[in-house]
């Protein structure tokens, strides 16, 4: 059951060779026998997972089913859910149990999907390596001894070691992209305003977006046509028509025009790894694309840019986690201020501590314009460049992350080196545009990802774009053989 697809799965449901009971008991028995090697899941609903299935096959033998009803999934521990601990991987929200559904997670319910639990992440989405997260490091299905990537290492994981069809994430600085690469995924972070962010407790607001994680860019674009749309509740939810992704999954490539930036194939790109995505680069072309080399000349600007824009606004929105009003309260505080302090330095990890301060200094008087206001028209010109791009191409592809999967610890006392891993990511959250990460090969036994950059609400050529390349590979088939 674990290795077919979301399309599979329906048909399986469907015609009744399985019922959505059986699927999701499968499912839960893989995440009791895996779970402890690799740490994928903070939260695991048993009770309710099979609740929902029995629901779902009602829906199915009375015929009015969708093509996701009964099918189990993963939500990243960054979804409010109702009834169910949602913790962001931090000590703060330890014991939160939220009293409302994200609308990702309300969309997800209504199409009668089955909830197997909640993924460990980086603690509050943030880092690149899933190891700051309260619960402890999630390790990567393909060597345990590695990184899966963050902050969505744990939906990443668990797809990866089939524990899970296929899971949510949230991308504020590649977040989706990066994990997907490590891990021989298809992830996609959609634009921004493409999915509503209700309920999806806040990193960065104006860069986090939410999206798929997924085995194939098919899968993908089937659960991206429910979790996308306006949301009222959200203020940077954008109205727009939501087209059905999988319509134009196999139109031809045939003069697709491909854009590689000269800067993300520079000295930092690690050798192997630019092999690989060359030669996936020379598929595309044997599929009738045309490649042009480009320039995003301000790319060296992302990484100053992000790290002053994030951390500004993640300590804006996490002042709300006080021991007051959210999260953990400190034992017997003398005063006011001892509860403020003593709250927040015991349910916060080192690096969310470290973003808050960066962030809290970057916008006090006397240093908000010289680094929040510089950042933001930093920001401007990094998103010129995008747009200078696409008038001469369709999208851009490149290397999602400059080497594969470091070894657990390796970083874990240097933040800037772990920071440095998202350059190639961070661009397309700083300019709202969609980005995806794809399987595109292997070095040393260890995933490659390839990142395709498209338009503004372009998801639906992304995915055409990925889906073809598919088709014509079978990177993405690749399972860990612990986990066959």
């Amino acid at each position: 059951m674990h290795n077919k697809s979301l399309s599979e799965l329906s048909a399986s449901l469907h015609s009744g060779e399985f019922s959505s009971v059986e699927l999701t008991q499968h499912y839960l028995d893989r995440i009791n026998t895996h779970n402890n090697n690799l740490n994928a899941f903070i939260t695991v609903c048993d009770d309710r997972a099979l609740e929902q299935a029995k629901m779902a096959d009602q829906q199915l033998q009375q015929k009015n089913a969708g093509i996701l009803t009964g099918i189990p999934l993963a939500h990243k521990d960054i979804f409010c859910t109702q009834g169910v601990l949602t913790s962001c991987a931090s000590k703060m929200l330890s014991n939160f149990i939220s009293p409302y559904n994200a609308t990702v997670v309300e969309k997800i319910n209504a199409a009668g999907m089955v909830t197997l639990g909640k993924t460990n992440m980086d603690e509050f989405a943030m880092g690149s390596s899933n190891e700051t997260s309260f619960f402890g490091a999630v390790k990567n299905p393909w060597d345990t001894n590695r990184v899966p990537g963050g902050s969505s290492g744990g939906s990443a994981a668990a797809i990866a070691a089939r524990l899970a069809p296929i899971a949510t994430g949230s991308d504020t600085g590649g977040s989706i992209r990066q994990p997907a690469s490590l891990c021989n995924l298809t992830g996609l972070k959609p634009t921004y305003g493409r999915i509503s962010r209700y309920g999806m407790i806040a990193f960065a607001s104006s860069l986090d977006q939410a999206g798929p994680m997924a085995n194939s860019a098919e899968d993908a674009a089937i659960l991206l046509n429910v979790m996308s749309g306006f949301d009222e509740r959200d203020s940077t939810s954008v109205e727009r028509d939501v087209p059905d992704y999988t319509a134009d999954l196999n139109n031809s490539l045939a003069g697709l025009r491909i854009g590689l930036p000269k800067e993300y194939f520079d000295e930092g790109l690690d050798p192997e790894v630019a092999t690989t995505i060359e030669a996936a680069i020379k598929v595309y072309e044997s599929l009738g694309a045309t490649i042009k080399e480009i320039t995003l000349p301000n790319t060296h600007l992302a990484v100053p840019t992000y790290y002053v824009v994030a951390p500004a606004e993640c300590s804006s929105n996490l002042s709300r986690m006080d021991g007051v009003r959210f999260g953990h309260r400190c034992k017997n505080p003398k005063d006011l201020q001892d509860l403020y302090q003593r709250s927040r330095g015991e349910g916060f990890g080192d690096e969310v501590k470290r973003r808050i301060l960066i962030g809290a200094y970057a916008l006090s008087a006397g240093y908000y314009d010289a680094y929040y206001l510089k950042a933001q028209q930093c920001r401007r010109l990094i998103s010129d460049d995008f747009t200078q791009a696409f008038a001469d191409i369709d999208v851009i592809m490149g290397p999602t992350s400059p080497t594969t999967a470091s070894n657990l610890g390796d970083n874990i006392d240097d933040p800037v080196a772990t920071y440095l891993a998202d350059i190639y990511t961070i661009s397309a959250n700083l300019s709202g545009l969609p980005g995806m990460s794809i399987p595109a090969g292997f070095v040393n036994g260890l995933p490659v990802g390839l990142q395709i950059i498209g338009n503004h609400f372009d998801e639906a050529r992304l995915l055409n774009v990925a889906h073809r390349y598919q088709q014509a590979t079978d990177w993405h088939t690749q399972i860990p053989a612990a986990f066959k």
